[in-house]
């Protein structure tokens, strides 16, 4: 192994994680929505990240051959995360179009750090895109290097899953100015209700 290998890998990983996971999906829409209320931020980016870092590190290791050697695995997280999914939607559609009044500070009203947790670990593990895309795809990926580099490049892929949920999470109280208004509040949930519907259905409709 050489210094040059291990940083090509390292890079690889990066850029090949930040293509997984930069895109609108149910885990991205939360950390935005608590970065945005500033309530919990660095526990749901800590959940998000570590989760990460779990998956990546099962698939480097070669846990994604298990995966696919037990589709049942991904049969219930898929209509687990499913339901799971729509009933959230639900739930932002009803603070969404909800008689009662939004504001900068009833979006900081969430849920406590307990139930907080609890939802970023249901959005993360019960999604079967994230044991596709961290434990197979990118299992498969860190298969195409050599080891030590399967490593580098694991550890390039949770650097950015790590820079990814961090930024989201704390930069997204620069839009605070914006979500003082509670209509503001009202599209958000909205599009989160959409997405996370969007994605609920595709679940049962895939497989």
């Amino acid at each position: 192994m050489s210094v040059s290998s291990a940083v090509v890998a390292t890079a690889s990983g990066l850029g090949f994680g930040l293509s997984l996971i930069v895109a609108i999906g149910a885990q991205n829409a939360f950390v935005l929505r608590q970065g945005i209320s500033g309530r919990h931020v660095l526990a749901v980016v800590a959940v998000c990240a570590v989760s990460d870092i779990v998956l990546i590190a099962a698939g480097v290791g070669g846990f994604g051959a298990v995966v696919q050697a037990a589709p049942v695995v991904l049969v219930v997280a898929r209509y687990a995360g499913a339901a799971f999914l729509i009933g959230y939607a639900a739930l932002a559609a009803r603070r969404a179009f909800g008689s009662a009044a939004l504001s900068a500070e009833s979006g900081r009203a969430t849920a406590a750090l307990g139930a907080t947790v609890v939802t970023a670990l249901a959005l993360t593990w019960l999604n079967p895109h994230v044991y596709l895309d961290t434990v197979v795809l990118l299992g498969s990926f860190a298969c195409t290097y050599a080891s030590p580099d399967r490593w580098f490049l694991g550890a390039g892929a949770m650097l950015a899953s790590v820079l990814w949920f961090t930024a989201l999470g704390f930069g997204a109280r620069l839009l605070g100015p914006l979500f003082a208004r509670p209509r503001a509040w009202r599209v958000l949930d909205a599009v989160i209700a959409a997405v996370l519907l969007g994605l609920g259905l595709g679940l049962l409709c895939t497989g």
